[in-house]
This record gives structure tokens, sequence and C-alpha cells, in this order.
């Protein structure tokens, strides 16, 4: 294969989507998996009660403020888990699809025959 055909302008697109594609999917992955942990494992400073020690705030209103403060953390994980696994897949079969039209158009490789070499 020579090398203008190598670098060609479709063969260029071809592989710069990929790489892209590629990115976007390894960042999605690793929002997948904190998103999740987010989920199961919630960040604790998010509910601290310091602030509400407010003598004009009543118990009932500390327990619905820190409800609402975990519930609104609980969406925010779940939106996370779901928005990366949507862009996981979307990227990842788009990928899949450039990198095997690639494949399918690189020469393939001949083996050397088996057996004595002629000499040169």
């Amino acid at each position: 294969m020579a090398i203008q055909e190598r670098f060609s302008l479709r063969n260029l697109y071809l592989y710069l989507v990929c790489l892209i594609t590629l990115v976007i999917s390894i960042f999605a992955a690793v929002n997948l998996v904190r998103s999740a942990v987010e989920l199961v494992y919630p960040d604790p400073g998010f509910y601290v009660q310091a602030p509400m020690k407010d003598p004009g705030v009543s118990p009932e209103e500390q327990e619905r403020f820190q409800r609402a403060a975990e519930d609104s953390q609980q969406r925010q994980s779940v939106l996370g888990v779901i928005s990366s696994g949507a862009l996981l897949l979307i990227a990842g079969p788009v990928y899949v699809y450039h990198w095997r039209r690639i494949q399918a158009e690189l020469p393939s490789r001949q083996t050397p025959p088996e057996g004595p070499q002629p000499p040169a």
C-alpha cells in the first residue's frame, strides 16, 4: 500500500472519528463509574447540619432540608449514570463501525510461502 493510499482524506477521516469516539467512550466510562459510586456511596459532607443550627429553624425543617439535599444528590447521580450510559451507547457503535471500515479497507497481509527460499 502506497503512502498516498494510506493517508487519503477518507482514511484520515475514519481514523479521526475513531480517535474522537474512543476518547469520548473513555471519558463516558469513567463518568459512569464515578456516578455509580456516588449513587451507592453518597458524599457525607453534603449532609452537614452545622449551618442549620440556626435557632429560627425547627428540627422538622432541618430534617426536610436534609432529605431534600439527599434527594437532590441522588437525582444528580442517577442523571450522571444515565447520561454516561447513553454516551457510551452512542459513541461505542460509532467507533466500532468506523474501525471495522478501516480494517476492511486494509490490504490483507500475505504470509510468506513455506519451504526453502530461492537464492537472491
